[in-house]
């Protein structure tokens, strides 16, 4: 425990760990000092000086070290000659802190009239007008009038675009450096900068593309004025206006808290529209932080290609039918079939996909998961349990990351272990090529693809350590506390088990499984696949054939058809097909049923999150009348086949759940809406402090029980392996790209320009020895198809293998033999 130190801040006596700086000190008894600068997320830098405090330090003798005592007994206490910032000056014993004397008020009124000599008077058109620190002090401490001589004033560009994402308005910049400092000191992004001198100083990007980074939203939200705005919500409301919804972002497993903001306007038709995406804090998951992914690739939901009512199959077409025509023939398929397989992807809520399996188990059908990633029931069972927090860790924790690229899978996991580094735990990275986060860690071990386990294994307590893997193994093996998180770098189904069965294997062999900040971590492709392994799917190891002998296929947020060419045809060798989309998909135009679901935007509901911390969402805008959420779906199918589950009220189809999925005893709507109170406060009445996201005031999630059935986990014996390369070919890896051109992701077109292409990327010598030339075409072709691309020559990628970002154009689920060649242009005639 930190040594606590006890001051007195305008006559109230505060007591904080020592190395707590004066503003969060007051902030903690509720007084307000002012802050433009300061940022309670980042390092003290004091060059705003609005937070200038009287401070007097207790009176101390020289000669003998004890403290002046006045005659009634108080210390003495002298006070400086000058004001100090109070960001930048720690706490100490006996301290006396005045913030709202003569001297101080004065200060603060010159320096916001200083700060105001060159800021524009545009409040009434400034987006940042109705939540702008600036703003809001300027009215609590500033002048009422300027001295400065309108024709001196600075007249800088406006409207600058640092990036596609993100725009400034130089005059209204006040020099604060929070973004600066943001996306160097928090990110590792340092893409902005500031050049010129004095009055004439500037942001400015230095990156190509412009502001490259994924995290540049945030800086809009800390950016105590107006300066910085996203294209995305620029002009496009007033926050006045706005109302929020709390949501949960399922791009991928971290489960960040969102805060959704809508507003009725005429060009929606008078309807309520999504205006933007904002943090909601949770400091157990996202903090305050969110991606741009998460932030932009939202408009999926209001997309005008969405499905809007049930479509059969009657001849060669699909027409518009009644919901009554559509779930009657569901019903009457399903109940005939010889063999159901239900297909779910991790897309789907907790109530979608438990209320999807209890139809399918009523016909003895098969409930199979849409995933490349295996590992589900590993996790269930030693995952981290309550009480764990990747904020806490620190000096005296290992982290073991293997076969995951987590600054592209799962962004803000990348920066929490970035963070728990910093704090001093042993960040140790196991991973084919390198990554962001080897910067950070402590040790960095490269393996060749298909050899995770291998090197894993050495990890393990008696294994037989090489000698260049000693020092790391000894560092791991002498942690109190442990965590391992495994991903899908260049791994299928086969390839993630083995993985996963060996990173349980060490996990349970440290004895502390079920102990705080003990466990094992998946790092999902999507926002709730341990939700659907929990709610009983599976993945399949032969899924074409699966989907292929399918007497009814019931696909429900997937689209195999439009993924892989295999699963196509195996989708059109099934007899009859089901579909619940938000979209008519390659899938659903092959389907004989389709029906239109909901998104996240619209309906509740609740995912359970990598870290198993169930988490619930709000709808946020109206739905189109003619769909329905796909719990809905599901259970009045299952009504027709004579089976009792909730069609309405997505609480009551958890509470079902919870009865048969021991692991979520006692999760709840209720409990998931409880609050408590959070540090450092954000949002709220003082957003100069924090920034202007939200507070979290509809609910911090549940963490679960984990799993108790008794199985001790083996360590797999070896990795699935690589595939031999084909003739004239290689290797071709599947990774992960944050920016993929998945479903919900197109629709945002402000991404388009950031989004992964269709290239494949190979080490300079591979692409010598196959005759292929930098940044050429080429045909790629494996097993049954034939796909175009480009290459990409990148030094850091492994000999005799290329790396086919998946969801952009590669049907590559797993490793995967490909004959590359430079594709011969044919000329014009």
């Amino acid at each position: 425990m930190p040594k606590m130190v006890t001051l007195t801040i305008d006559n109230h006596p505060v007591t904080v760990p020592q190395g707590t700086v004066v503003v969060d000190a007051a902030k903690k008894i509720g007084v307000d000092i002012p802050v433009f600068c300061y940022h309670p997320k980042m390092e003290p830098v004091g060059m705003c000086r609005l937070c200038l405090v009287e401070i007097g330090r207790p009176m101390v003798d020289r000669a003998t070290g004890q403290p002046l005592m006045n005659e009634d007994g108080t210390p003495k206490v002298q006070f400086g000659p000058k004001l100090e910032t109070g960001c930048t000056t720690p706490v100490s014993e006996g301290m006396v802190v005045h913030t709202q004397t003569d001297g101080v008020t004065s200060a603060r009124k010159d320096i916001l009239e200083f700060l105001l000599t060159s800021h524009p008077l545009d409040c009434p058109v400034c987006d940042k007008g109705g939540e702008c620190p600036l703003q809001n002090l300027t009215m609590r401490h500033g002048p009422g009038n300027s001295r400065f001589l309108f024709d001196e004033k600075q007249h800088l560009g406006k409207n600058i675009p640092l990036g596609e994402l993100i725009y400034l308005d130089r005059e209204r910049c006040i020099q604060c450096a929070r973004c600066v400092r943001f996306q160097s000191d928090v990110v590792d992004d340092p893409v902005i900068g500031f050049y010129n001198r004095g009055r004439k100083l500037e942001i400015m990007s230095n990156s190509t593309p412009g502001f490259d980074s994924i995290f540049s939203g945030n800086t809009t939200d800390i950016c105590p004025v107006g300066a910085l705005t996203t294209a995305d919500f620029r002009f496009g409301a007033r926050p006045w206006e706005l109302k929020s919804a709390a949501s949960i972002c399922t791009h991928c497993p971290v489960g960040c808290n969102l805060t959704v903001n809508v507003r009725r306007e005429a060009k929606s038709g008078g309807d309520v529209a999504i205006k933007r995406i904002m943090p909601r804090q949770n400091e157990s998951v996202n903090e305050i932080w969110i991606c741009d992914k998460g932030r932009m690739a939202y408009h999926y939901a209001e997309s005008k290609e969405r499905l809007t009512s049930p479509l059969v199959r009657k001849g060669a077409d699909l027409q518009l039918v009644s919901w009554d025509e559509a779930l009657d023939l569901a019903a009457e398929k399903i109940r005939s079939a010889g063999q159901l397989v239900t297909l779910a992807g991790g897309r789907l809520s907790n109530e979608d996909l438990f209320n999807l399996v209890q139809v399918t188990q009523t016909v003895n059908g098969r409930a199979l998961l849409y995933t490349h990633m295996a590992g589900g029931d590993l996790v269930a069972r030693y995952g981290l349990p309550e009480g764990s927090d990747l904020g806490a860790l620190g000096k005296g924790d290992a982290i073991l990351v293997i076969a995951s690229d987590l600054h592209q899978e799962a962004p803000v996991w990348w920066l929490r272990l970035k963070q728990a580094a910093k704090r001093g735990a042993e960040l140790i990275v196991l991973n084919p090529r390198e990554t962001r986060l080897d910067k950070f860690a402590g040790h960095v071990v490269r393996y060749p693809y298909g050899q995770e386990v291998e090197t894993l294994s050495a990890f393990l307590p008696g294994a037989q350590v090489p000698e260049a893997l000693q020092g790391v193994v000894s560092a791991f093996q002498a942690a109190e506390n442990v965590v391992v998180f495994y991903g899908s770098e260049g791994l299928g189904l086969d390839g993630s088990q083995a993985v996963a069965q060996t990173a349980a294997a060490l996990v349970f062999s440290r004895g502390k499984t079920g102990q705080p900040n003990n466990g094992l971590v998946a790092v999902w492709p999507n926002g709730n696949t341990q939700g659907a392994w929990d709610m009983g799917f599976k993945p399949s190891a032969d899924l074409a054939s699966a989907v292929r002998t399918a007497d009814v296929l019931w696909a429900a947020a997937v689209d195999p058809a439009g993924d892989d060419p295999a699963l196509a045809e195996a989708v059109d060798g099934a007899n009859f097909v089901i579909v619940q989309e938000l979209f008519l998909s390659e899938t659903a135009r092959r389907a004989d049923i389709v029906f239109p679901a909901q998104s996240f935007a619209e309906r509740e509901g609740t995912v359970t999150s990598g870290e198993l911390r169930v988490q619930r969402y709000y709808p946020a805008i109206r739905p189109d009348a003619n769909t329905r959420p796909d719990f809905a779906i599901s259970a009045q199918i299952g009504l027709r086949l004579g089976l009792k589950l909730e069609t309405s009220v997505p609480s009551l189809a958890l509470l079902q759940a919870v009865e048969k999925v021991p692991t979520y005893t006692g999760v709840n709507y209720q409990r998931l809406a409880e609050v408590a109170e959070q540090w450092p406060i954000f949002g709220r009445k003082d957003m100069y402090y924090g920034g202007t996201g939200y507070a979290n005031s509809q609910g911090l999630g549940v963490k679960l029980a984990l799993a108790a059935d008794g199985i001790n986990p083996h360590a797999a014996k070896e990795s699935a392996g690589m595939p031999p390369a084909a003739v004239n070919g290689l290797v071709l890896v599947p990774v992960t790209r944050l920016l993929d051109r998945g479903a919900t992701v197109m629709p945002s077109t402000l991404l388009h320009q950031r989004l992964a292409d269709k290239v494949l990327q190979l080490h300079p010598r591979t692409a010598e020895k196959l005759g292929l030339n930098a940044d050429g075409d080429v045909v790629v072709a494996a097993n049954n198809w034939t796909v175009e691309a480009r290459i990409q020559l990148d030094e850091k990628v492994p000999v005799g293998v290329a790396l086919a970002p998946r969801s952009t154009g590669f049907p590559v689920s797993a490793p995967l033999a490909a004959a590359v060649t430079s594709r011969v242009a044919v000329p014009e005639v």
